[in-house]
């Protein structure tokens, strides 16, 4: 998850340059802005996962 968040926050965004060679009309800016919302949700999800790693275990139990 952590490796996730850095593909898509600056300064590396090696995902948000993909994107910009797909989309060569768009400011990388605006791509990064567009990005937040993603990144707070990324940021929360993996707090979660620290604050409670018997989420993560279950579901590992689960799949056994």
């Amino acid at each position: 998850m952590v490796t996730e968040i850095a593909l898509i926050t600056p300064p590396v965004g090696m995902n948000v340059f993909v994107l910009k060679a797909v989309l060569p009309d768009v400011p990388v800016a605006r791509i990064f802005r567009g990005l937040v919302p993603f990144v707070g949700v990324d940021l929360v999800r993996l707090l979660l996962l620290l604050a409670f790693p018997a989420l993560t275990l279950w579901l590992g139990t689960t799949m056994a």
